[in-house]
């Protein structure tokens, strides 16, 4: 497809011979030619490099910061008035109803916030951060600049070398810090569920700093395929799979994002959309709930598979949103949708595939334990 729009790092795809795909609008590499399992166990036990130029940036900024984090706590249940500078959050947009509009990660960095969101919904993110927050905040999409991830456990052996400054930063930290003289936006995170790096660099200098990390005898290019598998042992979501706007927070099993201050008797409780909603939920509990699933045998269970009590009869409790095999866990990995009565661990359930249901054992996540260093 001519009309996909390509990354900065496109042509260093093409050289390292990825394979391309289209994804949210982008030309992307789902794989290059080690494969996927390789770039998997590569950023499981050294560290692989991501191109996430696809992401949308955005700087929230025209006020103080206060307004400014006043405003977007309008926007999202999170605590961002007492985000301290340096310092970043996972966050969400929600619907009226409760619903979930997006994920996002947004960063104080001292005189302005930094918004990081998912590529397929960033047009319509900036547009409901422009409705809601200018003239008083102005947002701005950063145009200018690539993202690249370095994740796993030697990304900051590897990183420190050309800065020994970013092995000071812990878990959620941002920071601006130069990398071979280009001053780069840096936090310490990513979506893998390993330890590493998120860095923003001016367009004109990604395919320099992406060739001095993958010079490092520790790195590899890594795909969309990969990524998807790393991120599914380590019992991320995926918008539009294990979460949207017909799922709230407490289903999705995010709760936890949502710090005691906006809740119900917090300082700040609600004001958000959906706030009522949402509150029910996180007092009462969801009638549905996002869970780990262990599919039996060889066979992965893909988004889509009906979930059901028993191995025969009976109406469907449930539904996979992501599966596929976990080269970490060495077997078939899933989540989905279950109602909560079914949603313990140890749970025996049943996938229809194929016209046959297969046992599924419903698990506690992540499959892989998170190894950030905090």
């Amino acid at each position: 497809m001519t009309d996909l729009l390509k990354t900065p790092l496109h042509a260093l795809h093409d050289e390292l011979g990825a394979k391309m795909v289209g994804f949210a609008g982008y030309d992307m590499p789902v794989q290059f030619p080690a494969g996927i399992m390789a770039e998997h166990i590569q950023t499981r036990t050294k560290a692989g490099l991501f191109d996430v130029s696809h992401m949308g940036q955005v700087i929230l900024s025209g006020a103080p910061m206060a307004d400014i984090a006043a405003a977007f706590e309008t926007m999202v249940p999170m605590d961002v008035i007492g985000l301290p500078e340096g310092r970043q959050r996972y966050g969400l947009f929600t619907s009226d109803t409760g619903g979930i509009l997006d994920d996002l990660m947004f960063a104080n960095r001292g005189d302005h916030l930094f918004v990081v969101v998912n590529a397929a919904c960033k047009q319509a993110d900036i547009a409901r951060m422009k409705a809601a927050l200018e003239p008083a905040v102005t947002v701005t999409e950063v145009t200018d600049r690539a993202l690249i991830a370095l994740q796993g456990p030697q990304a900051e052996a590897v990183l420190k070398q050309i800065n020994p400054a970013v092995a000071d930063m812990n878990f959620m930290d941002v920071a601006t810090i130069s990398l071979d003289g280009v001053d780069c936006w840096i936090s310490r995170s990513g979506y893998t569920g390993e330890d590493g790096f998120e860095i923003s660099v001016p367009a004109h200098g990604a395919e320099t700093l992406a060739r001095r990390l993958l010079d490092h005898d520790d790195v590899m290019p890594v795909g969309l395929g990969a990524r998807d598998s790393l991120r599914l042992e380590a019992g991320l979501c995926l918008y539009g799979h294990d979460m949207d706007e017909t799922t709230g927070p407490v289903q999705a099993g995010l709760g936890w994002s949502i710090q005691k201050i906006r809740r119900t008797g917090g300082a700040r409780a609600g004001g958000f959309p959906g706030a009522d909603a949402v509150l029910e939920q996180l007092a009462q509990g969801a009638s549905r709930k996002r869970v780990g699933l262990r599919p039996q045998g060889r066979a992965p269970m893909r988004e889509g598979v009906a979930l059901f009590a028993s191995d025969s009869g009976g109406a469907q409790i449930g539904v996979i949103t992501s599966g596929g095999f976990g080269p970490t866990v060495g077997g078939p990995v899933a989540m989905g949708y279950v109602s909560a009565e079914f949603a313990t661990a140890d749970t025996t359930l049943y996938g229809e595939l194929r016209g046959k249901r297969q046992p599924v054992t419903v698990t506690r996540l992540p499959f892989v334990a998170a190894n950030f260093k905090r």
